[in-house]
């Protein structure tokens, strides 16, 4: 994944109610990190997928541009097609 070259960091607080908090804290223990490491991670990969999103669509919209050749011929025979 593509980092920034300002690798600073900053606090985010957020309010989650104590069940959930409990079963996060088994969670990061299981994982050998912390709640805000889990948090961290699981932002990081929702961001990465969101990049991946965007790249994917901006290069289906450009080859939408570009058009497809709609006289082009199948180059391969019927048989070879139909071999098993």
């Amino acid at each position: 994944m593509a980092h920034s070259t300002d690798q600073r960091k900053q606090n985010v607080t957020i309010s989650l109610d104590r069940k959930t908090i409990q079963k996060a804290k088994i969670v990061a223990a299981r994982r050998a990190t912390s709640i805000s490491g889990l948090l961290a991670r699981q932002i990081e990969i929702l961001v990465g997928e969101e990049d991946a999103y965007e790249s994917a669509k901006h290069q289906a919209m450009a080859l939408l541009d570009r058009g497809f050749p709609l006289d082009s011929r199948i180059k391969i025979r019927r048989d070879e097609l139909h071999e098993r």
